[in-house]
């Protein structure tokens, strides 16, 4: 990983240089702003909910697995610790809601819910419909929901594959956080799946790009994709633009 991060870091560069003035102000405007302490504050303290938990629960996984935990047995906090929303990711993700303010929002793998409550403190008026495999790892997110007073997120508890395709029927969806199962196959089955819910729009944002050969390859075939115009690699985040308006651009950012 560190190898693939410093390839990235060649090839990538900052505001400079981008000649899309939509691209240059989400570098300038988005990426490259502070975040908002309170917000900061609201995530740290939801946050550390998560990390104070000992309970243990068992992990259901439908997809590639944890490279970390050895067996189904976890303890709340040290998934929140070992597999949980960083707190720079956190931070971007406030940012990008905050700056695109979707109205809509689906995010393919709940965890804990921490990627939510970012959405949510991103901007509160977001409706969130979010998938998550394991139903003890649910209880635990709805849980953090109702205990900081997030509203209008919907909880979907299955396999994606029976999940998705009813959350997604007859709706055009503004947002989609891909944060489920880190395979070629699905994250391409997930994007052909939801291709349906585009607007001229909507943001899509893939996580760990760089998570293996295969999530590379699944990178290369999105930005690929006729529907595809911009996309923005800021390493750990793939992002995804359909605007019409725009001519065909792949951008590597550094954050």
């Amino acid at each position: 990983m560190i190898t693939e991060y410093l390839k990235f870091l060649a090839k990538s560069s900052n505001q400079h240089g981008v000649h899309s003035p939509f691209v240059y102000d989400l570098i300038t405007k988005c990426f490259y702003k502070k975040t908002d302490t309170a917000f900061i504050k609201l995530f740290s303290e939801t946050k550390q909910q998560l990390l104070d938990n000992k309970t243990h629960i068992k992990v259901t996984d439908f997809g590639a697995g944890s490279k970390i935990f050895k067996n189904n047995d976890r303890q709340v906090s040290k998934i929140a610790k070992i597999a949980g929303l960083s707190n720079k990711k956190a931070k971007l993700l406030i940012r990008l809601i905050q700056y695109f303010k979707p109205k809509t929002v689906l995010e393919i793998g709940t965890s804990l819910g921490l990627g939510t409550s970012a959405i949510k403190i991103g901007n509160k008026e977001s409706k969130i419909t979010t998938l998550e495999g394991c139903p003890e790892t649910s209880n635990v997110a709805n849980q953090l929901f109702s205990t900081n007073n997030y509203k209008d997120i919907s909880v979907i508890t299955g396999d994606f594959k029976e999940t998705l395709p009813l959350a997604i029927e007859n709706q055009k969806l503004d947002c989609i956080y891909f944060d489920g199962n880190h395979t070629k196959k699905d994250t391409l089955h997930y994007f052909e799946t939801c291709l349906s819910t585009i607007n001229n729009n909507s943001i899509w944002v893939f996580d760990d790009i760089y998570w293996s050969e295969e999530m590379k390859e699944a990178w290369t075939q999105i930005k690929n994709h006729s529907k595809v115009t911009v996309t923005v690699d800021v390493f750990y985040w793939g992002i995804v633009f359909f605007r019409k308006e725009q001519e065909k651009e792949h951008f590597k950012i550094r954050i």
